[in-house]
């Protein structure tokens, strides 16, 4: 088993997928679960924090990441249900969620019980969450869990992916987002995500530009759908990346699950996961980070459902189809 260099935490849950025939299909999702499967078809050791039930879907989640290599930071079973999505994809491939979350397994997890998981695994140097963890109602649970690993000076990793739709109390879980991402080393948004923020700016990366100077954060990713993503530094270096042909895309889940996974996998790899390394990539480094990124979501997306590639499937296509990466 490899040894454990990332702990995420955050939902694991049941998308149940509308079919044209109005049946619905039932797939293991979740955009944290989904990191964790990406991150260990990588060859990184993970730690998935948050306690699974013990009904039939929570046994296929936990029996699932066995299976990948990820440790669970709680064996057991719990008594809660498993959470659970209704997806519809939209016309142009996008997936349309509502959510059915109230006392369910994975939101069973406070921040004493995280935090003493972490404590142990003397190699982990990342922490991740994100998506519907940042919850203003979840807020005592993952809020001071990421302040303690940012103490102990492990890089915190915050996906913002939002769901404004599910939340109610939209005011409330703007600024829970905001203070989650006020703790993080290297933040993760999309354009949507950006709108939903509110940043002001004339286009995605400058309202992307204004959200990493008014954080802590060494870098930022933008993710762009089919245009690409963006890789912002503090210091005010960028780099856009882009597919040099169309994909023959089939749908998007876990897209910017599989890109955040390539990225940390090629940190992680090449020794540059430290807050002190992160904050002083070179250009050559970032273009590499960059590239492997969009590679895992490129992969990800030419295929049904989330299907993260693994590391060698990752470096194949940058070796056979390479990213166009420009400075912007």
């Amino acid at each position: 088993m490899n040894r454990i260099q990332v702990a995420t935490a955050g939902e694991a849950l049941i998308d149940l997928i509308a079919q044209s025939d109005g049946r619905f299909e039932a797939c293991l999702g979740g955009a944290v679960y989904n990191l964790t499967r990406a991150l260990a078809r990588q060859g990184i050791g993970t730690l998935y924090l948050n306690p699974l039930s013990g009904d039939r879907f929570g046994r296929q989640l936990a029996r699932a990441l066995l299976d990948e290599g990820v440790q669970l930071a709680r064996m057991e079973p719990v008594p809660q249900a498993t959470s659970l999505a209704v997806v519809a994809l939209t016309a142009d491939g996008h997936p349309d969620y509502a959510f059915y979350r109230e006392q369910v397994a994975d939101r069973a997890v406070d921040a004493p019980g995280m935090a003493r998981a972490c404590a142990v695994q003397g190699n982990l140097s990342v922490v991740c969450t994100g998506a519907l963890a940042l919850a203003a109602a979840d807020a005592g649970s993952y809020l001071p869990w990421l302040h303690a690993q940012r103490a102990a000076g492990r890089l915190v990793v915050v996906d913002a992916n939002l769901r404004p739709s599910v939340m109610p109390d939209l005011a409330a879980y703007r600024r829970n987002v905001h203070d989650a991402l006020q703790l993080a080393d290297i933040i993760k948004v999309s354009d949507e995500d950006l709108v939903h923020l509110g940043q002001s700016g004339e286009s995605a990366q400058a309202q992307a530009g204004r959200l990493l100077a008014g954080s802590r954060a060494a870098l930022l990713v933008l993710t762009l759908g089919g245009a690409g993503a963006c890789l912002l530094a503090r210091d005010g270096r960028g780099w856009r990346a882009r597919e040099a042909q169309p994909l023959a895309v089939v749908d998007t889940v876990g897209a910017g699950d599989s890109f955040l996974a390539g990225l940390l996998a090629a940190l992680l790899r090449s020794g540059q996961a430290g807050r002190e390394a992160v904050q002083a990539l070179d250009d050559a480094s970032c273009r590499r980070v960059l590239a492997h990124a969009l590679a895992s979501a490129s992969l990800c997306v030419m295929q049904r459902g989330c299907v993260p590639p693994n590391w060698e499937q990752v470096c194949e296509r940058v070796r056979q189809s390479p990213a166009l990466i420009e400075s912007p």
